[in-house]
């Protein structure tokens, strides 16, 4: 199997901090070199509401990881795809455990074919093994449903 590694660095700097005021502000450093400004959502004091905030970087990887997949199958399929555009939501509630948590990930791909699009039986069929295949969507406990555009 594989690793995956990411380095979380934040620091407090000159700001106070058993008071609660500081900043959640922090960088997420990935082993290609990229770097993403992390924060906490934006209702949190102390955040930045231009970061990225842990729930986003949630529903952004499932949906990631669902389209990487779903264009591998459509590829192999000798299906061209031009575009992929998934407006991806994730909603927080109680589960069954009665924590908060993300109970549900709703993907709404919007696919753009390169000539015809496949029929609608096609289409499920690539979404269902893109689902399956996604181990974001076998990793975490909320419902993840698609919902094609």
């Amino acid at each position: 199997m594989s690793e995956h590694t990411a380095t979380v660095d934040w620091s407090r700097g000159d700001q106070s901090f058993t008071d609660g005021v500081y900043s959640r502000g922090h960088d997420w450093r990935f082993d290609g070199g990229a770097v993403v400004r992390g924060s906490s959502a934006p209702p949190v004091p102390g955040s930045d509401p231009a970061a990225v905030d842990p729930e986003e970087a949630l529903v952004a990887a499932v949906s990631a990881c669902h389209m990487l997949f779903f264009l591998a199958y459509a590829a192999k399929a000798g299906l061209t795809v031009d575009r992929y555009t998934d407006a991806a939501v994730a909603s927080m509630g109680r589960d069954d455990r009665g924590k908060i948590s993300i109970t549900r990930v709703t993907l709404r791909p919007d696919i753009r074919w390169g000539g015809e699009a496949p029929p609608a039986e096609v289409l499920d069929d690539l979404h269902h093994r893109a689902h399956e295949a996604c181990y974001l969507a076998n990793s975490i406990r909320g419902e993840v449903v698609i919902e094609p555009v």
